[in-house]
């Protein structure tokens, strides 16, 4: 009678704690297998690592759901049903921007800018702040080969500042899944192809890391209209309130060592508990 309180009472516990899923024995992520730094198949980006810490904390098994992170990503994961099956194929995706509208999120766990990325050892190495680059010679200027992307806010601070003539496309999104776009720039840096690129600040930490002493990064600074600073979340499925109270509970009890990841990956962070420049 004891042992059957005992196994009644425990089972009523985990159930509580929001620890006892389907798949209660896995912590199933929706990943690219190809996204340095972030998440990578032979488990070396940071994402990859924060899964694990969490895979760990519940005392589950880590699994993945391997999928380019293009269009279709989180049809193709996170809201997809293996065939034959009421289950999902993952549950869990480890980075989403706070408030993404097609996922529920769970607390921001890191925070991070974008960055003026400068190859050092030329004239560009008077630039300090990116405002730096309005004081350059006209004949400097004209000759920069600037990296820009569809979209992204570093363009509209290219257009602000006289500068999309010197602007070379690049897709935020490679139709070469072999490739991505980090992967890309790292390549056409060490060719001697650009100069500059305003880039997120994790995938900068990547080219960083990439080639020790190569590059000036500089933090973007948010302005009226213009925000370059943003929030990351896990993301789990919108009705999935419980997997999402649980990650919660976890993201402020591991912050300490999750910071610690991303520190060691050079990823600039920003305090969490600073509210963000929002565009007027």
């Amino acid at each position: 009678m004891h042992v059957l309180r005992f196994t009644v009472m425990a089972g009523f516990f985990l159930l509580m704690t929001g620890l006892v899923h389907a798949d209660g024995e896995v912590f199933k992520v929706c990943a690219d297998p190809n996204n340095p730094p972030l998440s990578l198949e032979n488990g070396k980006g940071y994402e990859n690592k924060i899964a694990n810490l969490i895979a760990d904390a519940l005392g589950q098994k880590l699994e993945y759901t391997w999928f380019p992170q293009r269009l279709g990503f989180i049809r193709n994961t996170l809201k997809a049903k293996l065939p034959d099956s009421e289950s999902y194929k993952c549950d869990v995706v480890m980075g989403v921007p706070d408030g993404f509208e097609i996922a529920a999120t769970t607390r921001p766990y890191y925070r991070s800018t974008y960055v003026l990325v400068l190859v050092k050892g030329g004239a560009l190495d008077a630039v300090k702040a990116p405002n730096d680059l309005d004081r350059l010679p006209q004949d400097v200027r004209s000759k920069l080969r600037i990296a820009m992307f569809d979209g992204a806010p570093g363009t509209t601070w290219l257009l602000n500042h006289g500068l999309m003539t010197q602007g070379i496309p690049y897709q935020t999104m490679t139709g070469d899944t072999s490739e991505n776009a980090a992967q890309v720039l790292l390549r056409d840096f060490t060719d001697k192809k650009l100069d500059m690129v305003i880039l997120w600040g994790p995938m900068a930490a990547y080219l960083s890391k990439e080639k020790p002493g190569m590059f000036e990064v500089i933090p973007m600074i948010s302005e009226p209209g213009l925000r370059f600073d943003f929030a990351m979340s896990m993301g789990v499925r919108i009705p999935d309130k419980e997997r999402k109270k649980v990650l919660d509970d976890l993201i402020e009890k591991k912050g300490a060592e999750i910071e610690a990841i991303l520190k060691d990956y050079g990823v600039p962070l920003l305090p969490l508990e600073s509210a963000a420049t929002k565009p007027h």
